[in-house]
Formats: structure tokens, sequence, C-alpha cells
């Protein structure tokens, strides 16, 4: 007997599977993305809600919807009054697949768009972007592959609904009867073949979207690379020539923030004008937090920030400058480039306003400023640590910020690589006519690059001041070592010009006052000088314990008075060239070395 199959249940099942999906795929997308900034208790409950059809029978979501949607419920009662009828029509089947589709498409985008690396969103903002351009060129293109199979899921499942289909639409061939309806209506009068073709046919439909999405898959890393030359976003106002110098009021930039952080209380306040001011001190310090600040990512709890004679936050007034209107370009430690778009596309990002001409042309122009003119076609994970800085820089740069922020900018460098960037990017500041903040826990950093410092320690300046001063006069035992001295030491005061080391059973003259509230003194190892017996003051007899070597010096850990006996461990430390090495390396011991007085530290605890 020949197989006659009514089409009806294949053009209803794709009718409503098609309408379903495209109906869960915005409803969807807009419930994970409200979702993805929800925080707290409330985020908990809402999920919950938004996901129960997922782990409820089919039959209960018909049923609840039979409730909400029938003809004894108040809005079915509504809707009758209008003539219009939901229960057993056909957009009860495509109510019925939307509702069980839905939390597939919902959680399987919820949690693509949380893969997205939130430093990217954050750097699209300094760069200009709305929220708007953010979610949709940054965020959703990044989380494509997941919303994509989001879409895929809910339209398997929106194809296969059955059980809430039968009770809220029915089972009315020509109207309602989807294809799992008819397989049911064919089992249940035993026409097992009819069954089984339908089976076949919703099993190769599956199949051919599951296929269709690996194609998609594999196909879409070359489709990037023959992505266009800088892409039009829809982002702050056109930036004005990136290659003159910019020209800004002398304002320059004030911040004073407090924050509540988990461990401490960040309160941080300096001013900075044309130059780099350098943010020193460990990590957690406080550092990488008063920068989010500045540039608008990270809310401060109260405070003030300027720049230019521009109040960007005032918690007394409740201004609040979002990120993409600071004109603030910022350097992520690990660069934060846009991993979906080329190097000119990175660089061309805040330019949304300029003819694509000159855009282009524009965008050539840096490139060619930061010599990496050859990778405009690359993509980030194509191309070296030191190009992707370059290329961050490149950005910031594009939109003429007034300030620029610097977070660790060589921290993802090896050796080689960072002396080479570090010449470049002094070449790049040497230009910029606007204020500067320099993020590192480096002090040899710090000290290339800045003229004056913040010493942050538990979310507090412990001390500030130009480099030169900071570095003779650190005042603190923090502010010492977070500077690079090496040996500190409790000391007591004798006189206003001496001091006692019980530790190194010695006393020190000084070159500075000695106040009152002296607790420690310091010395820099690579100023202790060694010199023959003499009667200058702070020479003394060493002996060496053990050495450390560097490729260029080597460090020299010393005993005082006596040769060390067993188990005795060194007083101070000595770093030396290792041409004084091979020459100090003959000399007989005891050595003598001197502490000049006024390279004596004073310092407070």
């Amino acid at each position: 007997m020949p197989l006659s199959l009514d089409p009806s249940p294949l053009i209803i099942s794709i009718a409503t599977t098609c309408t379903a999906t495209i109906a869960t795929f915005f409803v969807g997308l807009f419930a994970a993305r409200v979702m993805y900034g929800m925080h707290g208790r409330r985020r908990a409950w809402i999920d919950g809600v938004l996901t129960l059809p997922l782990v409820l029978p089919p039959t209960v979501v018909g049923f609840f919807l039979l409730l909400i949607l029938g003809r004894r419920s108040l809005i079915g009662q509504a809707l009758e009054h209008l003539g219009v009828m939901i229960v057993f029509s056909w957009p009860a089947t495509v109510i019925a697949a939307t509702v069980v589709a839905f939390p597939l498409m919902y959680r399987t985008s919820l949690g693509a768009l949380e893969q997205v690396n939130p430093t990217l969103l954050e750097v699209a903002r300094t760069l200009g972007a709305s929220e708007w351009t953010v979610f949709r060129r940054v965020q959703l293109s990044l989380a494509a592959p997941g919303v994509v199979a989001g879409t895929v899921l809910a339209f398997a499942r929106a194809m296969g609904e059955f059980g809430a289909t039968l009770m809220l639409a029915g089972n009315i061939p020509g109207r309602t009867q989807t294809m799992p309806i008819a397989i049911f209506s064919a089992a249940e009068s035993g026409d097992m073949v009819t069954a089984s073709a339908w089976v076949l046919l919703i099993v190769a439909i599956s199949l051919a979207i599951i296929r269709l999405l690996n194609y998609e898959k594999r196909n879409r890393p070359k489709r990037l690379h023959e992505a266009a030359l800088p892409i039009a976003l829809e982002i702050g106002p056109a930036p004005g020539d990136a290659l003159r110098k910019a020209a800004f009021s002398s304002g320059g930039l004030e911040v004073a923030v407090e924050r509540d952080l988990d461990d401490f209380q960040l309160k941080v306040a300096f001013s900075a004008a044309q130059g780099a001011v350098g943010l020193l001190g460990p990590s957690g310090a406080g550092k990488s937090m008063t920068l989010r600040a500045i540039a608008g990512v990270t809310a401060a709890n109260k405070g003030r920030i300027v720049l230019n004679g521009r109040v960007l936050y005032d918690s007394a007034t409740k201004e609040n400058l979002p990120a993409a209107q600071r004109r603030i370009g910022v350097v992520f430690q690990d660069y934060a480039l846009f991993p979906h778009l080329t190097v000119a596309e990175n660089v061309g990002f805040s330019l949304r306003t300029l003819p694509k001409e000159d855009r282009s042309r524009r965008v050539e122009a840096l490139l060619a400023r930061m010599r990496i003119a050859e990778l405009a076609h690359r993509y980030p994970k194509e191309i070296s640590g030191g190009q992707r800085q370059r290329v961050a820089i490149a950005r910031c740069m594009a939109m003429e910020p007034e300030a620029l922020l610097l977070d660790e900018p060589f921290a993802a460098l090896d050796p080689h690589l960072r002396r080479q960037t570090e010449e470049e990017l002094r070449e790049t500041l040497a230009e910029f006519r606007g204020p500067v903040v320099f993020v590192t826990h480096d002090m040899e950093e710090a000290f290339r690059f800045c003229t004056d410092l913040l010493v942050l320690n538990d979310g507090k300046v412990i001390a500030s001041g130009p480099k030169h001063r900071l570095f003779e006069d650190p005042q603190t035992v923090s502010a010492a070592r977070l500077t690079g001295c090496k040996n500190i030491v409790a000391a007591t005061y004798i006189s206003a010009h001496r001091i006692a080391v019980p530790a190194w059973e010695i006393e020190l003259d000084t070159g500075n006052v000695v106040r009152g509230s002296l607790t420690h003194a310091g010395y820099r190892s690579h100023q202790v000088r060694f010199v023959k017996e003499s009667e200058t003051p702070n020479v003394y007899p060493c002996w060496l314990v053990n050495t450390s070597e560097a490729p260029h010096e080597m460090t020299l850990y010393l005993r005082l008075h006596h040769a060390p006996a067993a188990g005795e461990s060194a007083h101070l430390q000595a770093d030396i060239s290792k041409d004084l090495w091979r020459v100090l390396s003959q000399w007989s011991q005891p050595w003598h070395i001197q502490l000049a007085p006024e390279k004596v530290l004073l310092l407070e605890a």
C-alpha cells in the first residue's frame, strides 16, 4: 500500500517553528542582556522563573498557559471580547513552542555573554562607544557562536514540542496538528508506517540544522579574514587630527577618590599636568582600581575628578560622566584588543563619524607612525605582545584623548621586548601634551617614565612627590621598600645627626636631621661603597657571607665586625658591577664599606 502523507503537519510545523524561533531569539537575547547586568539575590529568583519551562514537564507548562490564556482566564476573556481566540488556534502552537524553547535560548545566550572578557567592554566605553554599540559591536559579536548555538537548540526544541502544544492548541488537522502531534495520532491509531515517516522527516530536518551550524562554525574564521578595513561604529564625537599634538587647557587632571573594597578602603588624591605621574605599589594596593575610577569604568563611592576644567565625577553634586564621554585613553595590562577585529579595525574603532576615506587615511597614518602598517589586516592573536601594545596605544591616540592611563603596559612582555617597546612608548609620550598616569609595581620602570610618583599601599598614598626627592627621602619603611631599598633595619635616636642601629652593632652619622619619630634606617644596596680603611664617618670592616650573580652585576651579602660563624646571617647587601667584583674578589678580607651619611634614609614605621 503506497504511503500517502498529508503535508499540512509539515507546513504547520515549519511555520510554527520558524515563528517561535524568531520570537525566542529576540526575547531570549533581550532577557539574557538584562540578566547580564543584574546582580544580587533578585537575579537568582528571576533566573529561576525564566528557566522553569526547561525543567517542568511540557504538559505542566501547557496547563499554566491554559490558566493564563484559556477562555476562563482574565486575559482569555478580554481577548475574546476583541474577537481573538488563542486556544485551539495556530497562534497557540507558536506560543507553546516559544515558551518551551525560550529557556534554551536564554540560558545559552547568557552563558555566551558572560564568557566575553569584561575588559573588552570597558575599553570600548573608554573609546567613546555607547552602551548599544558596546553590546552590538563587541559583546554580541564575540558571543555570536553561543547565540547561534542557542538559536539552533531553540529551533530544535520548538520543532519537537508536543505536550504544551497539545494542551493549549489541541490536535486539529490542517490547523494545529504539528508533526509531533501527527506522530502521536498515527501511533495511537496503529499507523506505524505514517508515524515512522514523520519521525524520519523530523530527524532529517534536525540533522540538517546541526550540519549547517557546524559548517558555519568551521568557516567563520575564513570570513573574518576577508573583513574590510575600518568599520563604522556608532560612537562619540569625531576626533580632530590624531597626528598633531593635542592642545588642551592647562587645567590637567585632579583626582580625589574613595572606594570601599573587600580588604581595605581606597583613598587616593593627586593632581597631574603635562608629564607622567607614576602609581607605584605592590599588587593589590589599589593602583588599577584608581585608574578604573578615573576612566569611569568603575564607580567611586566618594570624591571628585576634574580633567582640564571638566568635572568628570563629583559625589557632592551627583555628577558622573560615563566612560564614553570622558575622552580618556586607557591601555590595559593585557591590551584588551578586540579579537574579532583586525589591527586596522581596532585602531579605527573610535573614528565612526569620519568619512570612510578620511577614516582609512587616519588609520593608515597611525599604523605607520607606530611602525605596524604591515599588520593592518592581521588579528590580535596573530601578532606578538609588543605589536599588540603598539596597536593598543595607536587605538588610544586615534581618539585624541585628553589624558592617558597606562596600566602596567610592559607586564605581559619578555625583557627583550620590554626594552624595545619602552623606547617606542617614550617617543609617543614625548609628543602627548596631556596628563599621563602610569601604573607599575616596578621601581625602575617608574623612575624611567615618570616625573612624579605616588606610592600606594593598602589603598592609601604613603608617599608622594618628585621621583628624585622620593628616592632620596622616602620617609616611611613601606615607601622605602617599594622604591627598592633592600637594607632596612630598626634604629634609635642618639642626636640630631646620629642614630644607633642595634642589629648591626653600629652607630651611624646622618646627613639629614634625625626626627624624633624615627623607627628605622635604610641604605640602598647600590650606594654601598667599598673603600680602603679610612677615618671618614660610617666606615666598617665586613666579611662576605654569600653572593648572587645577575648578568651584569653581583649582589654581595655582608656581615660587619667579624667573619661569620656557622649559622650567622648577613647584616646587609651590596649591589656592585662585575668589573668591581673582579677587583674586589682579589682583595683579602676584611673589606671595608662606607655608608655615606647623606645617603642614610631616616624612616618611620
